[in-house]
Parts: structure tokens; sequence; C-alpha cells
């Protein structure tokens, strides 16, 4: 089947992934590598993170909670900390492929998000520039507001419904492979991304386009 859509991640697809961030504050105050990451993937379903970005937690509860869970495992790393290191730097190859697939395809966004503490948008104008890039889409979803996130399989099939394909016609990219495989299953053609070169050049692979 053809490609009707393409739907993208944010974090680590448009942005520079997060984890980089995490890195630097864990060799900056004597925590384990990736320990941040391998905190918010135990217990993925229920634990401080997941229950956050569905906005179940207030980021005030969130900052506790994430606090007993590193305490749980012998570190001090309180949560409004992990807050602040989300936003990456925005990737304008990324941000150019978008706008060239949006002449040929609909175009959503899945992300799983949070809502700031002032409770404005996440998105909004200012916020490094991001917004403008979300008002290409046809469609956002974000686990904030909806109260699912990936890799729930539900996620994806709200967004196939609101773009009016099916999965089969779609390309997904994330640059997480858990949020790869449930798209997976449901027919989408997915492309982990590791950085944007290897990202566009799939993409452009499996659409046909050039996108640089």
């Amino acid at each position: 089947m053809a490609i009707e859509a393409v739907i993208w991640d944010f974090g680590g697809v448009f942005t520079t992934s997060p984890f980089e961030a995490f890195n630097r504050y864990e060799e900056a105050n004597g925590l384990p590598r990736d320990f941040i990451r391998a905190l918010n993937a135990e217990n993925s379903d229920t634990n401080a993170w997941a229950r956050f970005e569905r906005t179940e937690l207030s980021p005030d509860e969130f900052d506790a909670a994430f606090a007993a869970e590193a305490r749980a495992k012998g570190f001090d790393v309180p949560g409004r900390d992990v807050i602040a290191l989300l936003h990456g730097d925005l990737r304008p190859q990324m941000v150019r492929a978008l706008e060239r697939c949006k002449a040929r395809f609909k175009n959503g966004c899945i992300t799983n998000n949070v809502k700031p503490s002032d409770g404005a948008n996440f998105w909004e104008e200012g916020d490094r520039g991001i917004h403008p890039v979300m008002g290409v889409f046809d469609h956002v979803i974000e686990s904030s507001k909806v109260g699912l996130r990936k890799p729930d399989p539900r996620i994806y099939e709200m967004m196939c419904e609101a773009l009016s394909v099916s999965p089969g016609a779609c390309a997904y990219l994330d640059d997480l492979g858990i949020n790869c495989k449930p798209a997976r299953a449901l027919g989408m053609h997915t492309i982990k991304v590791l950085n944007a070169d290897q990202a566009i050049e799939d993409l452009e692979k499996l659409t046909g386009l050039g996108l640089r």
C-alpha cells in the first residue's frame, strides 16, 4: 500500500534527545550513566514518569514521586530537575523534511509530553521556536491532554482515525524502539530515529521523496 501519511514523534526526532541532557546531568551529579532513563523504564506503565505524562500527577507530585523512586535506588534526584532537562535543541533538517512531506502526505505528531507547572500549553510560542513547527502538522496528539501515552496502541489508532488513514498507509518515526513496536504491529512502516541524517535517508527510501 502506498504511503498516505507520515506520523512523527517529537522529542528525539525534531529535537535532540533528552537522553543527552540526562547523561550530562548524571555525569555532573555523580549518578550512574543512564540512571534517569532506566528509572523511567522500570514499571513503565505505573512509574512516576508514566503517570506524569498522562497528567495523573501534578508537577509537584511528580517531583516527590520521582525523588522517592530515585531514593529507593540509593540516589537523590528531584523530579523537578528531570523536568528541566526535557527540552532539546531543534533539528532544522528534520523541520525541512516535515515541510516537504507536507506537500505530499498527511502529517501527524504523537508526543508523550507533560503540562508545565504554570498551566500553559507545552508548545507555546517562544519555547525555543517549537510552536511554529507544531503548526505544520495536520493533527497533534499529546499524552498530557488525552490521558494515554505511547506505547499504548490506542494512541496510534487515534491518530489514524484523525487522519482518516489505515495503519498500513502510514510511516511512523520515533527515537524509541519500544514506541515503534506497537506501530509496526498495527501495520505501520516504522523508522527508528538514531540521528537526523539516518532518519531522513530512511524516510526518503520509504516515500520516494527528496527531503533534504
